[in-house]
């Protein structure tokens, strides 16, 4: 099974240092959460760093075992977390296991360095910052 998300098959080309091929997604609109297009209507290709921070977007965005379009080791298990009674820092600490048990699943993924949570618009929203190296260096990723 192919590791890349989900919709391109693997390259043998352009080899990166730890053997993988080079990762590719189509452009996502983080902002309309839909694809991109350039002016012809073809898919924009990412690859690298780019590529990886849609992987990492939407592996994050879907709930684990709930589709069946996806490996049962592809998204994120935020379902326990309805209804539990937890403070803000416990909060914090079983968000920051269940990205990292969602991420480390990716073999471009070397490291998650840091987590930052910044409570916004009065608590109503919280950034959260992760740190990353990836075979193709570091990266910080915004959700």
């Amino acid at each position: 099974m192919s590791t890349e998300f989900p919709f391109i098959g693997s390259s043998t080309s352009d080899d990166t240092s730890a053997g993988l091929p080079l990762f590719k997604e189509y452009a996502w609109d983080f902002e309309q959460d839909k694809f991109l297009y350039d002016g012809n209507s073809n898919h924009i290709l990412l690859t690298g760093n780019d590529a990886l921070e849609v992987w990492i977007y939407k592996a994050l965005k879907t709930e684990r075992f709930d589709y069946l379009a996806y490996s049962w080791q592809y998204g994120i298990e935020l379902k326990p977390f309805i209804g539990k009674v937890m403070s803000v820092q416990e909060r914090y600490s079983e968000l920051k296991r269940v990205i990292t048990e969602c991420l480390m699943v990716n073999p471009y993924i070397k490291s998650i360095d840091s987590f930052s949570f910044n409570q916004q618009k009065k608590g109503e929203t919280v950034v959260l910052t992760i740190g990353l190296t990836t075979v193709y260096g570091e990266v910080n990723i915004y959700v």
